[in-house]
């Protein structure tokens, strides 16, 4: 398929799991991404499995959280790739605890990292795709949008995301703009691997007792997860605007 030829992608948090994934799926279907992460030398190695595969891509550094570090890079990316049609909203952190027990230091930071770096990147976005009349913005929300324990943060952060995605598609729809969110469920991640270190558990024990919870009896993969992602960015979708689309393998 090439349903993004000619267009330029940002995937950000693209250094692993969702959005590596992401930033390669858009990439094997003819964009040119700009992989952004932390730091540069993180992005550099989905950059690198990009332009292996036969692709354009560039690592950037940028922390999203950063309201003018993000409009510098955006500006550099357009310099670079000559243009901005699609922005994936996907860095995020988790720093999970009980709410009682939650500092006031690990609420601001997952939900700058999760929530603001959205705002902060669709603003600077909207700017290119208002005045070409053109952009699609897919944003990653989770499951844990609709609660979950031990993630009040998480949770408030990608329920804002929700919310932000819908309140784009309104304002920004004239435009020729659309926005999407994607909240996947159980994904077999670095992140996910690290929530089950967290609670005294291997990663794959983990997976296995999500798996009996879930419909279709196992956990999901980033490159399913980037699937929906690409169908949201592309022009297929071009009638589907304020959703929030859940990958979770039916789980209720």
């Amino acid at each position: 398929m090439s349903r993004f030829t000619g267009r330029v992608a940002v995937v950000t948090g693209a250094a692993q799991g969702i959005g590596a994934a992401t930033a390669l799926r858009l990439a094997e279907e003819g964009a040119a991404v700009a992989v952004v992460d932390l730091t540069a030398e993180r992005a550099q190695g989905t950059a690198d499995a990009i332009a292996a595969k036969g692709g354009t891509a560039r690592a950037y550094g940028c922390d999203v959280a950063d309201h003018e570090a993000v409009a510098a890079v955006f500006a550099e990316v357009v310099r670079d790739l000559g243009g901005l049609h699609v922005l994936v909203n996907n860095a995020g952190i988790t720093r999970d605890n009980l709410f009682f027990r939650m500092p006031r230091s690990d609420w601001d930071a997952v939900l700058t990292v999760n929530l603001t770096s959205a705002f902060n990147c669709a603003q600077a976005a909207q700017a290119y795709m208002v005045e070409q009349r053109y952009g699609r913005i897919v944003s990653l929300s989770s499951r844990s949008a609709l609660g979950n324990r031990g993630q009040a943060n998480y949770a408030a952060a990608k329920a804002g995301i929700q919310g932000l995605t819908a309140t784009l598609a309104i304002e920004l729809g004239p435009y020729g703009i659309t926005a999407n969110a994607v909240a996947p469920g159980y994904i077999a991640t670095a992140m996910t691997a690290a929530t089950a270190e967290r609670v005294g558990s291997t990663a794959e024990e983990h997976q296995r007792l999500a798996a009996e919870r879930t419909p279709l009896r196992r956990v999901g993969q980033p490159e399913e997860v980037a699937a929906v992602v690409a169908f949201l960015a592309s022009d297929d979708a071009s009638y589907v605007s304020g959703q929030t689309l859940y990958v979770n393998g039916g789980a209720r």
